[in-house]
């Protein structure tokens, strides 16, 4: 439109300084060339704006889908400066990340309801974006996106119990949720990077009932790690006495009546040489060993 205008304005305009300036020539006043100037400037001005419309300039994160009449291009414009039919619309379209909130009541396998905050992050593929625009719109998150979004929530959660939403399950719930998703919108030209889920919120009681039942298997794994500590340190103190046992043993066997009657003599003889006082009794102890009493 801004290109059919300024052409208009662009011929009338020379039309008129052509005429102001015949009539300059056959001697008319002053007046007459003074508004041949200013219709030539006109004229100027009107074809600047109307070359300007062979150019266009996308922003960064965008592509440009073409729509002559009603017939978009297959190809879009990259960012940047490209060349455009001046008589065609430019309808700019982000491939940027963005995201969309979500806080919806979803049912559990029990038949709970759960209010979830969940987020979808998502670009639309520039390659597709003609197509898109073709067969959706503009406003295909409104139409395409959020729409899938909430019935694949709803339905992915119908399988789990609410349980598994307040527990580490809740990334396999959002992993399921992106999977899902991905399946009914990329083949329209919208990818899903992920499904974060934000935040969950159970009702009270139950989310009293689940952390008492956590507790309560955490304390149960305690004590079968304590048992097991338990019989470990039991195993350990039988081989322990076993060692013993057999050391014992074997030193019981290699020790002879005869042996401890040579180590008493060996004993008997080294007392008898050493220098403190003592009265030694040859014979009057067990076994024929002496006897030693102390004069101190």
């Amino acid at each position: 439109m801004v290109f059919v205008v300024s052409l208009l304005v662009t011929v009338v305009a020379l039309a008129a300084w052509r005429t102001g300036r015949a009539a300059a020539g056959r001697g008319y006043e002053a007046g007459r060339r003074a508004g041949s100037a200013v219709a030539l400037a006109v004229a100027l001005v009107a074809a600047v704006v109307a070359l300007s419309q062979f150019l266009t300039v996308i922003p960064a994160g965008h592509v440009g889908v073409v729509d002559l009449f009603g017939s978009v291009s297959p190809t879009s414009l990259k960012s940047g400066i490209n060349f455009r039919n001046p008589l065609a619309r430019i309808v700019e379209m982000s491939i940027k990340t963005q995201e969309i909130k979500e806080t919806m009541d979803v049912p559990s396998r029990e038949g709970l309801t759960v209010q979830l905050e969940i987020s979808a992050l998502f670009h639309l593929n520039p390659d597709r974006a003609p197509e898109v625009y073709r067969t959706i719109g503009p406003n295909y998150v409104e139409i395409i996106l959020q729409p899938q979004f909430r019935s694949v929530a709803r339905g992915v959660t119908a399988g789990y119990e609410a349980r598994a939403l307040y527990t580490s399950e809740r990334e396999v719930l959002a992993r399921l949720i992106l999977a899902d998703l991905q399946k009914l919108v990329e083949p329209r030209g919208i990818t899903v990077e992920s499904t974060p889920l934000r935040q969950v919120s159970l009702p009270r009681g139950l989310t009293q009932a689940i952390e008492e039942k956590l507790r309560a298997e955490q304390e149960s794994q305690r004590m079968e790690f304590v048992l097991l500590k338990e019989k470990q340190e039991a195993e350990r103190k039988r081989i322990e006495a076993q060692g013993i046992a057999d050391f014992q043993n074997i030193v019981t066997k290699g020790i002879s009546e005869p042996l401890l009657r040579w180590k008493g003599i060996e004993a008997t003889e080294k007392i008898a040489n050493s220098q403190n006082a003592k009265v030694i009794i040859i014979g009057a102890g067990k076994d024929g060993l002496p006897l030693i009493l102390d004069t101190k």
